[in-house]
């Protein structure tokens, strides 16, 4: 059975600028390790990337999705920049079957092309885009106890060789870097690396329902887009082990962000 991973994915095209792929180079280990740690090779990647909401789940179903570079400031070439993985409709309609089963509205969707939630850690772990990727929308309501509910909803695909990956950011304000950014940031990884790794099931999955109960919760996520695709990862998974996989400190001057694996 495969795990699932809520990973921090970095800012923007990181990985095709140099500066920035020098420091997120831990999160680049950690994802390449990702690969190698699996007890199997997946058929696809499901991704729930913070960076596509509908007002219904909605499920990429084009079998080769093109390119969104839903970025801006960036230098031009990262606007030129391709992740030709092959989609899966066969996944896809998967994916919409067990989401009807929990009754829950959900869309296929043969427009969506892969955005950088998706693309840029996929292009460090699989960069020779040979892994068929499915993106899944999160619900623009935002809501925890539903994305925990999609999540336990999806949990037959870890026995179905599909790998469940939440790409979003443990931390999440944008305007908020340098010094002052370190205690906030500090402090609510602290929180999150307790709730998720020394708590029971049941206890951990009350506690992040209500992530903004957590001290400087809503100073690090503003708005909660990055750490709801972790819901999603965590319901798939909602007995299993929790791990820390990734963490660094100091990104943008003051940064701390983390990237978990259940199973």
């Amino acid at each position: 059975m495969l795990p699932t991973y809520f990973i921090s994915h970095g800012g923007g095209p990181w990985p095709y600028i140099a500066d920035m792929r020098a420091m997120f180079s831990n999160l680049e280990a950690s994802l390449v390790r990702m690969t190698q740690e699996l007890p199997e090779k997946p058929k696809a990647i499901l991704m729930i990337s913070g960076h596509w909401e509908r007002k219904t789940f909605a499920v990429q179903s084009n079998p080769a999705p093109g390119m969104e570079y839903d970025y801006y400031g960036f230098p031009a070439h990262t606007y030129e920049v391709t992740y030709q993985a092959p989609g899966s409709p066969e996944v896809a309609d998967r994916v919409s079957e067990l989401i009807k089963s929990a009754g829950f509205a959900v869309d296929l969707d043969d427009k969506k092309g892969f955005d950088h939630g998706a693309f840029a850690p996929m292009a460090v772990m699989y960069p020779e885009a040979d892994m068929p990727l499915v993106q899944l929308s999160l619900k623009s309501n935002l809501n925890p106890e539903e994305h925990m509910a999609l999540g336990r909803a999806l949990a037959p695909l870890r026995e179905e060789g599909v790998l469940i990956v939440g790409s979003g950011l443990s931390f999440h304000n944008l305007g908020l870097r340098g010094p002052q950014a370190i205690k906030p940031s500090n402090g609510f990884d602290a929180w999150l690396q307790e709730t998720l790794l020394d708590s029971e099931p049941a206890e951990r999955s009350a506690s992040i329902v209500e992530w903004d109960k957590a001290p400087y919760a809503r100073l690090c996520h503003p708005r909660e887009d990055h750490l709801i695709p972790l819901m999603v990862a965590l319901g798939a998974a909602e007995n299993g082990k929790a791990t820390c996989v990734y963490h660094d400190e100091g990104l943008f001057g003051g940064w701390t962000a983390s990237s978990f694996r259940f199973d």
